[in-house]
């Protein structure tokens, strides 16, 4: 999970940059992932009454499971690896990728992962963002400038002589 330090200074980038923040939670996050293990349990009623009392394997990570969060973080990491991202050595759980603006300004483009929770620095965002909604469902709502994050209370404002202009 990514700390909250990290969190702060992709703010302090975004900030820094003139770049847009967009957050989002996938829903059902773990639900993305393939258990690891062969895992089995009994089928109830909600399988079917031809299937009450029978074994079944489960094929997804389940939440309670203990190698649930493993699965679910190694497949957001192949989604972030297959669009070019990669891990920062400081915080493996920001994610980060070389961008250039329209206007010429090279920049890192930044993704930070906290469990199902996802924060995109980038001149453009909703790319991302689009790129993560081919692959996982985003919660309805949840796609949008972070007001709230981590328990945070979020206020944007821009820095003099900065505004959407990178120093």
């Amino acid at each position: 999970m990514v700390s909250r330090d990290s969190v702060h200074i992709a703010f302090t980038m975004a900030a820094l940059n003139g770049l847009e923040v967009m957050a989002a939670d996938v829903q059902n996050a773990y639900l993305n992932a393939k258990t690891k293990e062969k895992c089995y349990t009994t089928a109830g009623l909600e399988f079917g009454p031809e299937n009450k009392g029978r074994s079944v394997l489960i094929v997804h990570a389940l939440y309670g499971l203990k190698s649930s969060g493993l699965a679910w973080r190694d497949n957001m990491v192949a989604t972030l690896r297959d669009a070019q991202f990669f891990p920062s050595l400081a915080d493996p759980d920001v994610w980060m990728q070389a961008n250039v603006r329209p206007d010429g300004f090279k920049y890192w483009e930044y993704c930070l992962i906290y469990v199902e929770n996802l924060l995109v620095v980038s001149h453009e965002p909703q790319k991302v963002i689009d790129y993560m909604q081919s692959w996982y469902t985003l919660k309805e709502g949840s796609v949008k400038a972070p007001d709230e994050y981590l328990g945070a209370d979020i206020t944007r404002f821009y820095l003099p002589d900065n505004k959407n202009t990178p120093r």
